[in-house]
Parts: C-alpha cells; structure tokens; sequence
C-alpha cells in the first residue's frame, strides 16, 4: 500500500522541487495533493511536466505502484500515453512486473476508493488570488463546497454521500454498529456478543491519553521527539468533533488497510470540521514508526488504560482468539483477504486479541456521535456511514449556530 509521507509520493521527480511551494500554499498532505484540480495547478505555476508527473504518480498511489514512479515520470509521457503502452513495452521500458502491468492496466481496478468528484476542491477564480502566507486558503476554499447557504453545495454533499452508499451497499446502521455475527465452524463455534446501547459519554471523557505523534505534513520530524505529558481524552474534541480510530493492533494488514481508507478520505472530513486520531493501547516505538505516516498520517495517541477499547465492550475488553476469532471465521477470512490485496505488509508484534472499533465524538461534552465494534477480526466501519454522521454533526453545529445569532445577524 502507498505511503502517505508526501517525501515518499513525490519521490526523486520534478515534484520534489515543488515541495517548499506545496507547503506555503497548505498543499501539505497526500490525500490532498491528490485532488488539486487545474486551476490550482496553475495557480502555483506547475509546468506541465509537473502536472503529468502529479497525474501519474496518483493513479499510481490508488493502485499500490508507486515504486514505478521514478522511472514513469522521467519518460515524459503523460499518463494516458503511458496507459496505451504494450504489455511489452511497460516491462523492457519500465522492469513492470506482469502482475503489477495488470493492476496498472485496469483503470477501474484500485486499491483504494477514489474520492468522489463532487468532494474535490472547487475551482478557485483566477482573479481571487490568496496570500502567499496564508496556508489555509485551500481548506477555506474547499469549505465553502459544503455551505448549506448554497442549493447546488447541498446537492453536492448529498451525491457524494450517495455515492458512497451505492459502492458500499449501504445500509444504516444506526448509533451502534457491527459487522455481522456469522456462524463460525458449522455453528459451533459462537461470536463474542457486542453492546447494543452507545457508551456513555462519561466512560470516554477522563481516559489517560498521550500524543505519540503530530498530524502528518511535509517535511516535518517522523516523530514527536520530546514526550507529550498525559491529558484527558476530552481536551482532544474540546473545540471540534473528532472521529477516534482504536486500532487493535497497529502491525496487522487489516488494521493497516482500515487506517489507510479513511485517511485516504481526509480531505472530506477537512471539509466537516473533523478531526482524525488513531488510538493505540499499546506504546511500541517501532511499531509507532512503521505506522505513521505510511498508513496513517493523523494524530496517533496512546491509550494508557485501554479505556476506548473498554468502553467498546461496554465497560470490558472485548476479545477474541486466533482460533475461533480467525481461523474458524469465514467473516475475518474475508477482511484479511481483502487487506492482502491492497498490497500491504503485516508483522505480529504486540497483543492482537483486544478488539477496536471507532468513535465519533461531539465537540465539547455533547457526547458520543457514533461507535463502531469490530465485531469480526478486521471489519470497517462502513466510511459512508462514518462520513453521514460527519455531516450530520455539522448541519447540527450550524443549526445551533444560527438559532443563537441575533435577528439583526440573519438579515
């Protein structure tokens, strides 16, 4: 799977030069990267070898080919130059394995869902020209598409999330939600139950949290070197909502592949006013490393008393074993399958029984949102499902912001 280290996407390219650019104009993140459209490529000067380069290395991003990089931008083809190239010539030219020649041919075929159109960032006027300091330009701009003051912006959210729907097979499933109970070994073998009611919001708010890492941007150190002090979870969505990844183990596939697609979606939660953490119940220096920020490039916090996982399992650790967890589960078989094939590399340090899941937490003390249970070793919360409760968050901030605005404010 591709790294979200902008070092690792740009590579030794034209990009590379680009890089001081990138991060004065807010262009700082890989999922973000990946949506500049035209005008904002021209709005910072990109040649158009940079701009074939940028085309070529996200499609090679979505499909986990990136070590092809190099050597497909220094050809000085454009991408659909290159997608019209003979099996022949992308393995003399280029050393492309047959399989890799397979995945890079199939432009339907990616690792990661693509983010839908409607959520790119909107052109910007080309008479509108930001400050050169102001590195928030890009996230205001991209704000805006979501305005409920606009018929065609609430229409765009609301395809969006259709589409979202439509490639998940979506069915909502409420505040509470888990991946199916199949029967394991013939129906000898029982699921672990789950909780049916949210957690309170009390079981989350003064759980011991510590920062392990800072939101991923370039150039900056891979690690936080000087430890952050311990503080209560609640001073983590103290002024925005913040939706909490609890990663059951950060070294397996499929807790990887789960952190890469919703990172991968960063760009919309920008949009909502949400923040993004990973949560780790244990502190493991290389694991940390190998983690962030290839898999994921937001904040990472270690949980010291296991305090989500417990509240995921109503107020225990919910667990799971090898045996009857994964090999007798046909559900968890089928994740990890589907982990492998997005190309990721696994290893088995750490404890790997305790269940995760995810929380979206209100802002302030308003509560849990949303939770998710891994149910079945390696099951996702369904990111259409996580994305609508975003969005309900929000109309609900800005209805509550606009009942408390004064009569001479709406006129």
């Amino acid at each position: 799977m591709a790294s979200f280290s902008i070092e690792d996407f740009v590579g030794h390219g034209v990009l590379k030069e680009l890089i001081p650019k990138l991060l004065e104009e807010g262009w700082d993140d890989v999922p973000t990267l990946k949506i500049m459209n035209p005008e904002d490529m021209d709005a910072i000067n990109m040649t158009q070898h940079q701009k074939d380069a940028l085309e070529i290395r996200t499609y090679l991003h979505d499909r986990a080919l990136m070590q092809y990089g190099d050597k497909l931008e220094a050809s000085r083809k454009s991408l659909p130059e290159l997608l019209n190239l003979s099996t022949e010539d992308l393995s003399s030219q280029f050393g492309m394995k047959r399989g890799h020649i397979a995945r890079f041919t199939d432009r339907n075929n990616k690792c990661t869902d693509p983010l839908p159109k409607s959520y790119g960032l909107p052109a910007r006027k080309l008479s509108v020209t930001p400050s050169r300091s102001n590195t928030t330009y890009k996230m205001q701009t991209i704000r805006k598409s979501f305005s409920r003051s606009s018929t065609n912006n609430d229409r765009s959210l609301e395809e969006s999330l259709a589409d979202f729907k439509i490639k998940d097979g979506y069915i909502f499933k409420g505040i509470v939600a888990a991946g199916p109970a199949e029967p394991r070994a013939c129906g000898c073998v029982q699921p672990p139950p789950v909780v049916d009611n949210v957690a309170p919001y009390s079981a989350i708010e003064n759980i011991s949290v510590q920062r392990l890492t800072p939101e991923y941007k370039i150039g900056m150190e891979r690690l936080v070197k000087t430890k952050t002090p311990p503080m209560k979870a609640s001073e983590l969505w103290r002024d925005k909502p913040a939706v909490l990844l609890c990663i059951r183990r950060p070294g397996c596939i499929m807790c990887r592949a789960e952190a890469h697609q919703l990172y991968a979606k960063k760009p919309i939660f920008d949009a909502l006013g949400i923040q993004m953490f990973a949560v780790f119940h244990e502190h493991i220096e290389s694991e940390i490393k190998d983690f962030w920020p290839r898999y994921w490039g937001g904040v990472v916090v270690f949980d010291r008393t296991m305090g989500f996982f417990k509240a995921l399992g109503g107020g225990k650790l919910l667990k799971d074993k090898f045996l009857s967890g994964f090999v007798f589960n046909p559900r968890a078989i089928a994740n990890y399958k589907r982990a492998k094939s997005m190309g990721i590399e696994q290893n088995f340090k750490g404890e790997g029984e305790i269940k995760g899941g995810l929380f979206i937490v209100g802002p302030g003390g308003t509560g849990i949102a949303y939770q998710f249970i891994e149910r079945n070793f390696g099951d996702w919360a369904p990111v259409a499902e996580v994305v609508e409760i975003c969005a309900r968050l929000k109309n609900q901030q800005q209805d509550e912001g606009d009942s408390s605005r004064s009569p001479q404010e709406h006129k």
